[in-house]
């Protein structure tokens, strides 16, 4: 007999997890398609103090770890498999991934998004090498060193924050003139004596032979351009970059509506 699950869901973040336990919970058949990584961005946040009801002191990856468990617990089929392409057009739907081909008469896509680039020369040789787009993940790389965050908003506010529990220094690096933070955010930033900021400043270039050993900065208003090098005790130093996400819609391109930033109505 042919094997068609009730309900499909093509990505494991915060969305598909919730997804599956509420399909498995109404006794559905459920099959939640993973890919490479469980849990999706809030797994690389070190502090959620915002999801309500969690549990004293949550992180991005015990709330996730939780959350599979339930999963589990209403007995959801969990496949880690990449999905290459889709056909929405029949009541039965069909997903085509690396390892097999799966049907369902309904579909939930929650890939989720990936992080934007800052788009300068020099920052996708040295990611990983000195860019980074995780705080979490790569902090302790830069024990007592400086480090430059690049963005504005809460993302790189609260990482940027979270960073000088390891960097001697912090620097964030923003295009206007103030931030786009939440106030209760800024207040707390504002406030934290190892946090700097380059105002209307952008990020040009960023140097270095197999890890970073210099960046250049434009301040837009004055046009000025400066380079700052690796102090030579250090070697390096941390670029963070943290301005936004590019939703992971091209399997559906063509196939679903998209809006003019690629997201699904």
């Amino acid at each position: 007999m042919e094997n068609v699950y009730d309900i499909a869901i093509i990505g494991s973040g915060p969305a598909g997890l919730a997804a599956a336990l509420y399909g498995a919970r109404a006794k559905m058949k459920t099959l939640l398609l993973e890919g490479m990584k469980v849990g999706g961005q809030i797994v690389i946040t070190h502090e959620v103090a915002n999801y309500p009801g969690s549990v004293p002191e949550a992180t991005g990856p015990s709330l996730i770890g939780r959350m599979e468990e339930q999963v589990e617990e209403f007995g959801a089929e969990r496949v880690m498999d990449n999905i290459v392409d889709v056909d929405f057009t029949d009541k039965i739907k069909v997903l085509k991934g690396a390892k097999g081909e799966y049907k369902a008469k309904a579909v939930i896509v929650a890939t989720g998004a990936s992080p934007k680039l800052a788009g300068c020369p020099g920052e996708k040789e040295l990611t990983g090498k000195g860019v980074s787009y995780c705080a979490t993940c790569d902090a302790d790389f830069f024990e007592d060193m400086e480090v430059f965050v690049i963005g504005g908003g809460d993302t790189a506010v609260e990482e940027a924050m979270f960073l000088t529990k390891f960097a001697r220094k912090v620097t964030i690096v923003h295009r206007r003139a103030e931030l786009r933070a939440a106030k209760s955010i800024q207040e707390k930033a504002f406030k934290n004596e190892k946090l700097n900021f380059m105002w209307n400043t952008v990020i040009e270039e960023i140097k270095g032979d197999g890890i970073v050993e210099s960046a250049v900065f434009k301040n837009r208003e004055t046009g000025e351009v400066t380079e700052f090098v690796a102090p030579e005790e250090d070697g390096t130093f941390g670029i963070f970059v943290f301005i936004g996400y590019d939703p992971k819609s091209a399997l559906v391109e063509g196939k679903l509506e998209l809006d003019e930033s690629g997201y699904i109505p």
